[in-house]
């Protein structure tokens, strides 16, 4: 071994020992560094010590990478360590793997950056879709429309008449990320619309906010949207007061006037539909998809789908159990439609329009004849409970809350009743058909 001060001209002029693979000469002035000379010339510093008992010996770099001065500094460092027992290589494999975990944090939080860039940046008209294709089991095809068409851009031919559709009141806010949903400009499109079009920008602000609690509720679109954005005081007060329509509702004077226009609509199913909405009170798409094997007309009830509890059962009154029993059998519905895909009756309002135009009655929409029963039924002090139940509302009353369910035979009793009032009233002559009556199979 050789113990020469290194120097950088003494360095260039080591040569490898002849007819050695390699020679080694050590600093006179460093602990430890030497510097190893191949027979094919290479050089590179190297760091030797006794650690633990064993011979210890790292490779500091090669000559043109490292000066004396560096590789006296790294070889000093070493010697440092190893003199408390630190073994110098395990300490370089810490560093790399502290680099390297840096180097992974950063990775994952610049992925992360960019996933919640992406996330931000969805749009309402692309996570629209995705929310009425998870939500639509639960709604009617009614419900389910609205959602369509109150977010349709328009343009297109219209189906009736001639022309092209005007966009839906919430098509504005289609192309919007949802992080710009704020209540201001909420309340800003809601002001917008509303002078136009008051009644479609209410509903369209009811269905903007059922679809922002859903987004709540979901880890994709969770915190996006501020959760005050539908609930601001700025946004309640732009939302326009819901107004019953006037005259959206027969008045008892005139249920014959209405009873004699209805049966003379040649169409048997929509007229009997129409009679049967007035006197169950039920919503239209409830009635409308009502099956013939939900109808039991032995122990006269029936069961019909709601929105609220998902179905209820209701009684299946003399009347609307003659009307339904004189309806052709052609599939599973009861109110069918040959021509509908659907299956059964799907656009009875055309058919119920003119006919109260031909009896010079004022328009009346199909949630005004659900209406109407709730209204009628006040004539025969009918409990509020036992109509709302019928009818499928929510519970109001604390005591309808906490929690009163009427037997099919109770709600019978005033079921019954109030159609004898209005077919009464109406001057409609019915003889009860006698227990027993039963649909064909």
């Amino acid at each position: 071994m050789k113990w020469d001060s290194f120097t950088a001209p003494r360095v260039s002029n080591f040569k490898c020992a002849a007819g050695k693979k390699q020679t080694i000469f050590w600093d006179g002035e460093t602990r430890g560094l030497g510097l190893r000379v191949t027979s094919a010339g290479a050089k590179s510093y190297v760091f030797e010590t006794r650690l633990n008992g064993k011979t210890l010996r790292i490779t500091i770099g090669d000559v043109q990478t490292y000066t004396v001065k560096a590789a006296q500094r790294i070889a000093t460092e070493y010697k440092a360590q190893t003199d408390k027992g630190i073994n110098p290589r395990q300490v370089v494999a810490d560093g790399l793997a502290e680099k390297q975990a840096a180097r992974d944090a950063k990775a994952a939080a610049d992925a992360a950056a960019q996933t919640e860039a992406q996330r931000r940046g969805l749009t309402l008209g692309e996570v629209w879709p995705l929310y009425i294709n998870a939500r639509k089991s639960k709604w009617s095809a009614g419900h389910l429309q609205n959602h369509l068409t109150l977010t349709a851009i328009g343009g297109e031919p219209k189906k009736r008449g001639i022309g092209l559709t005007v966009a839906g009141p919430m098509a504005p806010l289609m192309p919007l990320a949802l992080a710009d949903l704020t209540g201001a400009r909420i309340a800003a499109w809601i002001e917008q619309e509303a002078a136009v079009r008051p009644t479609n920008t209410a509903q369209s602000y009811r269905l903007l906010r059922a679809f922002i609690r859903w987004a709540a509720d979901i880890p994709a679109y969770s915190g996006i949207i501020a959760a005050e954005a539908y609930s601001a005081s700025k946004v309640r007060e732009a939302v326009p007061k819901s107004q019953a329509a006037d005259g959206d509702g027969l008045q008892r004077e005139q249920l014959p006037t209405w009873f004699d226009a209805v049966h003379k609509i040649g169409n048997p199913v929509i007229a009997g539909y129409l009679q049967c909405l007035l006197l169950t009170g039920a919503r239209r798409e409830e009635l409308a998809a009502l099956q013939w094997s939900d109808v039991d007309f032995q122990w006269r009830s029936m069961t019909i789908k709601d929105k609220v509890e998902g179905t209820r059962t209701i009684p299946l009154t003399p009347f609307v159990a003659s009307l339904m029993s004189a309806l052709p059998r052609r599939n599973q519905f009861v109110f069918s439609s040959p021509k509908a895909a659907s299956g059964y009756i799907e656009e009875p309002r055309i058919a119920h329009t003119k006919a109260l135009a031909a009896a010079g009655l004022p328009h009346v929409s199909l949630h005004g004849l659900r209406r109407s029963f709730g209204t009628l039924c006040e004539w025969v002090e009918m409990p509020s409970g036992i109509s709302a139940q019928i009818m499928g509302h929510k519970p109001s009353a604390l005591a309808e809350k906490h929690y009163r369910r009427r037997p099919i035979d109770l709600l019978r009793k005033w079921h019954d009743q109030i159609e004898a009032w209005i077919l009464e009233q109406a001057g409609v002559s019915f003889v009860p058909l006698e227990p027993g009556l039963r649909a064909v199979k």
